[in-house]
């Protein structure tokens, strides 16, 4: 009779960087090419911008029903941003990983200290721009925000940048698809652990009969 094995249990992966250093098109990106990874949709209490849909880019809520949800312990982790709240959900993210699925995540700093204080198994990477310089262009380059808007970000940026060794791995985003290849070898890596293939391995060494 052959043995039955267990779905395994999917990986966190969690993507942080300063505003404007491109972790999100990263992860949509990796996303789009890596079977089996999910990128979890955050919960917002800002209004949707133009272009964005509903439970696609975000899970838009209202600031109450977002403070309800957070009253309810329902976030992995939950951050203000510059006036807007932001949060993952536990029961989305657990089901995807219950059901094998990898998920990967992008929040910032402040978010990946909730989760590392509730103990959840998760391989951190820390995105950097090439430079100051680098992610100014790219701020400004985006047209959306006001001047006031972009400075505060760069502030945020000089403080969140100093977290960086707090991280498994560290990726440095000059360019789009040479970084997107770097973040692929990363989860094939975390992926391939021997404590995470031991049960495809067994399998396997099941078929070796003398």
């Amino acid at each position: 009779m052959t043995q039955m094995t267990q779905t395994p249990r999917g990986l966190l992966f969690v993507i942080s960087a300063a505003s404007g250093t491109g972790k999100t098109t990263l992860a949509e990106r990796l996303v789009q090419i890596l079977p089996n990874l999910r990128m979890s949709r955050s919960y917002t209490s800002r209004p949707a911008r133009a272009g964005e849909r509903e439970g696609v880019d975000y899970n838009f809520v209202s600031r109450d029903t977002f403070e309800a949800m957070m009253a309810r312990g329902e976030f992995m982790e939950w951050a203000d941003v510059f006036g807007n709240l932001y949060g993952t959900s536990r029961q989305d993210t657990e089901r995807l990983l219950a059901s094998g699925q990898d998920v990967v995540l992008t929040i910032d700093v402040q978010g990946v200290f909730q989760v590392k204080a509730l103990g959840i198994d998760h391989t951190g990477i820390f995105i950097l721009p090439p430079s100051f310089d680098v992610l100014e262009r790219r701020l400004r380059g985006r047209s959306a925000d006001s001047e006031a808007s972009i400075q505060q970000r760069l502030r945020t940026a000089c403080r969140e940048v100093f977290h960086y060794a707090e991280y498994d791995y560290v990726v440095i985003n000059d360019q789009l698809e040479p970084t997107v290849v770097r973040l692929q070898e990363i989860i094939a890596a975390e992926r391939s652990r021997t404590h995470r293939m031991t049960p495809i391995a067994l399998d396997i060494i099941r078929t070796f009969k003398q």
